[in-house]
């Protein structure tokens, strides 16, 4: 069994496209996927499966959703192994003066051309908070939160032309515990 890492995008934000996690882990459960754990009720579920192809899973899991509840939802796959790559690659941990609180990732379904990448850059050159990509990962420190940056997952998207999603830094090492873990709970 392969473990992985699903997040969805924009679910029960704002009273928008409202998803219950226990209808959407019975909706993982009908496309034969096992262990579901799912993380708070932002679209954070781990789960395994015997299928080795993330493309193919998250395909199916974006088709079931919209059929499921009438709405289209991108899913973002990742391993336990990205996201232990995610951890100890940050650009901004180790200096004194980072706070984890205002440390982001912003996960993209697929890696944006580079010509896209530099162009956003000369864009944010004028903001105060500050990111590093690296292949199909966004480090974000927000000094003022991530409500209140210009690096949201719109701005990605439309520089990048890439579906994006972003967690914050405590997300991201909750959802790598809970991938290692052996009995799964929802949190």
């Amino acid at each position: 069994m392969h473990t992985y890492i699903s997040m969805l995008r924009g679910i029960n934000v704002s009273g928008q496209k409202m998803i219950k996690m226990t209808e959407l882990k019975a909706l993982y459960e009908s496309l034969r996927l096992k262990n579901m754990a799912t993380y708070i009720q932002s679209g954070n579920v781990v789960f395994q499966s015997k299928d080795n192809d993330p493309v193919l899973i998250g395909t199916s899991i974006e088709k079931a959703i919209e059929k499921s509840f009438g709405f289209p939802v991108t899913v973002v796959l990742r391993q336990p192994a990205d996201f232990r790559k995610v951890i100890s690659k940050c650009p901004f941990l180790g200096t004194t003066r980072t706070d984890e609180s205002k440390l982001y990732v912003t996960f993209l379904k697929s890696r944006p051309a580079l010509a896209l990448v530099k162009a956003m850059a000369l864009v944010a050159d004028k903001s105060t908070d500050t990111y590093q990509i690296s292949g199909i990962e966004i480090y974000l420190h927000c000094l003022n939160g991530y409500g209140k940056t210009t690096f949201s997952n719109v701005f990605f998207e439309k520089h990048l032309k890439v579906a994006a999603t972003t967690r914050n830094w405590k997300t991201v090492q909750t959802l790598l515990a809970m991938s290692s873990a052996s009995g799964r709970n929802d949190i």
